[in-house]
């Protein structure tokens, strides 16, 4: 696609690829929709004694954020496993670096989602959801979830909440997405596209 169309940043942490897979289903639903493209990247993870130890590049998925994939998106989504009802560190400190974006405003009225996976039913989905928007409306991004008109919702038994797409990974996080997961995922990718080429169009040219 050319590089001229505005991009979805989605961006992630995964340990045990099942973050990553929900990642690769919403960029589809970004693909989907004509006139924008999704670019997938991820944040390297963090150790107790914050030593750069990994390569530059992974040996396999998305390569590593910089704060220019971030600064130059027209729409965000954000990926975490649930850690204690809350975002992974990796991503966190990725996002606690963006300070100079938000002194410059840098990522105002730009539309933004969250996705997150867990080991458990109820292991702190809509939790991590809750807590990841934080950053972002402190950024003045607008929030979107998904709605209840994605009938998935009311029929699920394992992950999507109305604050953004979950999955179940279970106590070995080696559970695929089921149907129900995928086709979340998918519509929230459409959506988040959509709203970026809504709001990108209602920009003031002054």
């Amino acid at each position: 696609m050319s590089a001229a169309l505005p991009y979805v940043l989605i961006l992630y942490y995964s340990r045990y690829g099942a973050t990553r897979a929900l990642a690769e289903r919403l960029a589809a639903g970004v693909e989907s929709v004509r006139g924008i493209q999704a670019r997938l990247r991820t944040v390297p993870p963090v150790s107790p004694t914050c030593e750069a130890v990994d390569p530059e590049i992974p040996a396999e998925g998305a390569i590593y954020a910089s704060l220019d994939d971030l600064r130059h998106c027209a729409g965000l989504a954000i990926g975490s496993p649930t850690r204690f009802g809350n975002m992974a560190a990796p991503l966190k400190h990725f996002l606690d670096t963006t300070s100079e974006l938000w002194l410059g405003g840098a990522l105002i009225d730009r539309p933004a989602t969250a996705f997150t996976s867990t080991s458990s039913l109820h292991g702190g989905q809509e939790a991590t959801l809750l807590t990841m928007l934080v950053p972002l409306l402190h950024h003045g991004m607008v929030y979107a979830g998904v709605p209840y008109s994605e009938i998935e919702l009311m029929e699920t038994t394992r992950g999507g909440t109305p604050y953004g797409t979950s999955h179940l990974a279970g106590k070995r996080s080696d559970q695929p997405l089921d149907d129900h997961e995928r086709r979340l995922a998918y519509a929230q990718g459409r959506r988040v596209a959509r709203l970026t080429l809504a709001l990108d169009a209602m920009e003031d040219p002054a």
